[in-house]
């Protein structure tokens, strides 16, 4: 369609050829006032106007008919968020006041209760084991429940929390959670099902209706690894999210007898949100988190997607056909 912008010159040749015409058929002027009028600034740029309008309204009306699109920050549609949880032994560590936990709830319950309502939150909880504490729902108040309800554990199986989600987002792919949640995954039949044909890789980041945010404050202990984990995910084309919660030197616990000190792993963290397409934060007060969680509901509440802009171009042609004829109209009492 573009190549009948081409067009336009040649209508512009033709307006001029047109004028001169006129030129050499008018007649002779009935008194030297109306000559002085006609031969007037003001009447040329006048005569002119309304074709030159005319002129940019084809323009951008072939340029429609092109369907152009642009990279543009909309409201999203309809997504699902899982927050993947760290609740292993580390998370009752004081360096981010009252403790890591606490800090970690009241961030994520703020967080949630000021996305829209059309998004939907699933709670997934991971310590040496993980588990889908809430399906995700619309409704916040059991989502802030489920945050109410995470139990301190032993163990730290950040691959886990990040498979277990995927299986959520993913329910007919067929992903293996036995070993990670301890639990059958059919426990009411004996029956062998049969497994799903394996999902085409997409491109990493490419899946807009879901996202995964993982919270965690220490290195794996347990589980499968992270980083594989990851690939899973970015070959479904999810983000992965991280929050690393903590200080830089890590804090010393006790716990039933024994001192450790708990460190970040931030280097596995951001592989995996390198992987993913997505991006690692570092909380390292309480501030720090609300803040990350902050530009995280940000992040969720837009996306920049390709979108056609066919209608920008079209009803801005529109426009300069209307504004043509009226002036056309109103200055000589013809439309052109």
């Amino acid at each position: 369609m573009l190549w009948a912008l081409g067009g336009l010159p040649l209508l512009t040749a033709a307006y001029l050829a047109l004028l001169a015409r006129r030129r050499r058929h008018a007649v002779r002027l009935a008194s030297i006032a109306i000559a002085r009028q006609a031969a007037a600034g003001g009447a040329r740029w006048r005569r002119h106007l309304p074709p030159l309008l005319m002129l940019a309204a084809l323009a951008l009306l072939i340029t429609a008919a092109a369907r152009p699109t642009a990279e543009l920050t909309l409201p999203v549609a309809e997504r699902t968020l899982l927050l993947a949880m760290d609740v292993s032994g580390s998370m009752r560590a004081e360096d981010v006041k009252p403790t890591r936990l606490a800090a970690a709830q009241a961030a994520a319950k703020a967080f949630v209760e000021h996305l829209p309502r059309e998004v939907s939150v699933g709670v997934v909880s991971f310590a040496g084991t993980a588990a889908l504490v809430q399906a995700p729902t619309t409704s916040r108040d059991d989502v802030l429940k489920a945050i109410d309800r995470f139990q301190l554990q032993r163990g730290t199986a950040t691959g886990s929390g990040l498979i277990l989600s995927l299986a959520t987002l993913f329910p007919d792919d067929g992903i293996e959670v036995e070993n990670i949640t301890g639990q059958r995954r059919f426990p009411d039949s004996d029956i062998a099902r049969p497994a799903p044909p394996p999902r085409p890789p997409v491109a990493p980041g490419s899946y807009t209706s879901a996202a995964i945010i993982m919270l965690t404050d220490g290195q794996r202990t347990s589980g499968p690894d992270p980083l594989d984990a990851a690939r899973m995910a970015a070959d479904r084309g999810v983000r992965v999210y991280t929050v690393g919660v903590g200080t830089a030197e890590g804090a010393v616990i006790s716990f039933e007898g024994w001192r450790m000190r708990v460190r970040l792993d931030e280097e596995t963290l951001e592989q995996i949100a390198l992987l993913t397409h997505g991006e690692y934060f570092n909380a390292a007060t309480a501030e720090d988190l609300e803040q990350v969680y902050r530009t995280l509901g940000a992040r969720m509440v837009v996306e920049r997607r390709e979108t056609e802009v066919t209608a920008l171009f079209a009803a801005a042609g529109a426009l300069l056909v209307l504004l043509a004829a009226g002036l056309s109209l109103w200055w000589f009492g013809r439309v052109l």
